[in-house]
């Protein structure tokens, strides 16, 4: 993690090429739509671009505060419970069925504590499904509660954040609303810990997020002269 009292000293640098499969298109396209749909915000662009423009249109029309609870309700509507269920580990959680009188089903789904299993499943998860989001990743040790386990999803230069090279548009319809989607919807803490100088990225798995006042990503000041959506909107996109 960069110092916050600097801004990164970015230069430009040759933007990485994805060759999408017919997966990847159809994810990229869903959230896209998803993302716009949330807004009222419609864009004609095509695979990653309608992305980004959908994410740029959110960062210049809404606070930051709107920003994050956009895209949290994007994400709830992106992924189809199918995909909710597949991530979430048969010992995560426990579902106890019943009848009422009137014959009509319902369900408790009793949350269980997260374990070790469970944070290497959400970590494989990760870096099976999401590369066309967050681009190629692996997972990595590292040391949780004193001893080593596979935890951690090493993003090695994000593609979101290569997309926009802007920092405010990474920390505010990214990392937050992501960090509270994976909370919300599963139960498992994730802390994600972008990195401005060289756009890698690490989502710790199992670890609490700092306050957002204590958080060094939001007192990050935006790339000096390469935000994107500084130059072709005049947006203030600083994330502090």
């Amino acid at each position: 993690m960069t110092s916050p009292a600097k801004c990164p000293a970015k230069t430009a640098e040759p933007v990485t090429v994805y060759d999408d499969n017919w997966f990847d298109r159809l994810a990229i396209h869903h959230l896209s739509q998803s993302v716009q749909a949330a807004t009222g915000i419609k864009n004609k662009k095509k695979g990653y671009e309608s992305l980004i423009e959908a994410a740029t249109m959110v960062a210049k029309s809404f606070d930051q505060k709107q920003q994050q609870m956009l895209v949290t309700e994007a994400l709830k509507k992106a992924f189809p419970k199918l995909i909710l269920s597949m991530a979430s580990p048969l010992s995560y959680f426990r579902e106890i069925q019943y009848f009422n009188l009137c014959g009509l089903q319902f369900q408790i789904r009793v949350l269980l504590p997260p374990s070790m299993f469970s944070r290497h499943y959400f970590a494989i998860f990760t870096t099976i499904f999401f590369p066309w989001l967050i681009g190629p990743c692996e997972v990595k040790e590292s040391e949780f509660e004193g001893r080593r386990e596979k935890n951690v999803v090493y993003i090695k230069k994000c593609r979101f954040l290569e997309g926009t090279n802007c920092v405010g548009m990474c920390t505010n319809l990214c990392m937050m609303p992501s960090q509270k989607f994976i909370k919300d919807s599963f139960g498992m803490p994730v802390n994600m810990v972008p990195n401005f100088e060289d756009m890698s990225c690490e989502m710790i798995f199992g670890q609490n997020p700092p306050e957002a006042a204590d958080d060094p990503a939001l007192k990050q000041p935006c790339y000096r002269m390469l935000c994107k959506p500084k130059q072709k909107h005049g947006m203030h996109c600083s994330s502090g």
